[in-house]
């Protein structure tokens, strides 16, 4: 029992709202918090007033996200990548692709639910996130796939693999951040690339936003006219009960998983 604990406490899957973002909103809400006392036009104080209060919305709406997603706050993070790891219907037996591993978390947890499998994460791990390929290392030794798991550093946009290389592929919440790739379609054909025909797939992302891809109905028929088999798409919330105040556009309010056998 004392190991399994110290375990848990060495284990840093990060969080997705990053810490240096709480910092930045709280450092604004500061400053212009403080500008309002400078001894300017009445017009001028108010408009810092105005934008210390909405700094300081923000802190506030982001810090509630931080805590829901944690490990102290009801692990909502895991439960959302959980919906991935279970629409992933495969028999486990070979290689499958992480796009994004982030921290590693998805890699893992498909390498725990499939003992014969081996998985390779991939991420860019740019300076805006708290992740890193030593991280990923750390966290899958700790949990004791570290023998099966492969992580390297590749853009999601142009993936350093063979066609058909991989036997399944899984991705959270990261299509829609590559930012080398202008039409975001572009990545999830690059994820299909590396996939073997017949292999499986479990992609969650941001698929209800139409700015990123267009109507889901569109989206699922050009993936069908690539010459994917068979694709699914479902509405996560419909999956999981997800707190009201993450239900907006820039949260998880246009989360989905699209899923099936290539």
């Amino acid at each position: 029992m004392m190991n399994k604990k110290m375990n848990n406490e060495m284990l840093d899957y990060a969080n997705w709202v990053p810490k240096k973002m709480l910092i930045a909103f709280l450092m604004l809400t500061l400053l212009f918090g403080g500008l309002t006392f400078l001894p300017v036009h009445i017009i001028v104080r108010v408009v810092f007033g105005i934008l210390s209060v909405v700094f300081l919305l923000f802190f506030f709406y982001f810090y509630y996200s931080y805590h829901v997603f944690s490990v102290n706050g009801g692990a909502f993070q895991k439960t959302i990548l959980n919906v991935v790891v279970d629409k992933l219907v495969w028999d486990g037996q070979g290689n499958t692709l992480d796009i994004g591993t982030g921290a590693g978390a998805l890699a893992i947890g498909v390498a725990k639910k499939y003992p014969n499998a081996k998985v390779t994460g991939i991420d860019y791990w740019g300076k805006g996130w708290s992740y890193s390929q030593r991280m990923c290392e750390k966290n899958a030794a700790i949990e004791g796939v570290g023998e099966r798991t492969n992580f390297q550093k590749a853009s999601a946009a142009s993936l350093p693999f063979d066609d058909g290389e991989f036997d399944a592929a899984v991705s959270n919440f990261v299509f829609h951040e590559v930012k080398d790739a202008k039409d975001k379609r572009d990545v999830i054909w690059e994820a299909f690339r590396v996939v073997r025909k017949g292999g499986a797939f479990s992609f969650q992302d941001l698929f209800l936003n139409k700015w990123f891809y267009g109507e889901i109905d569109d989206l699922l028929e050009t993936i069908r006219e690539w010459g994917v088999e068979e694709v699914h798409f479902t509405n996560t919330a419909n999956l999981v009960e997800i707190p009201r105040l993450l239900r907006v556009p820039w949260m998880l309010g246009k989360i989905g998983i699209i899923y099936g056998k290539k």
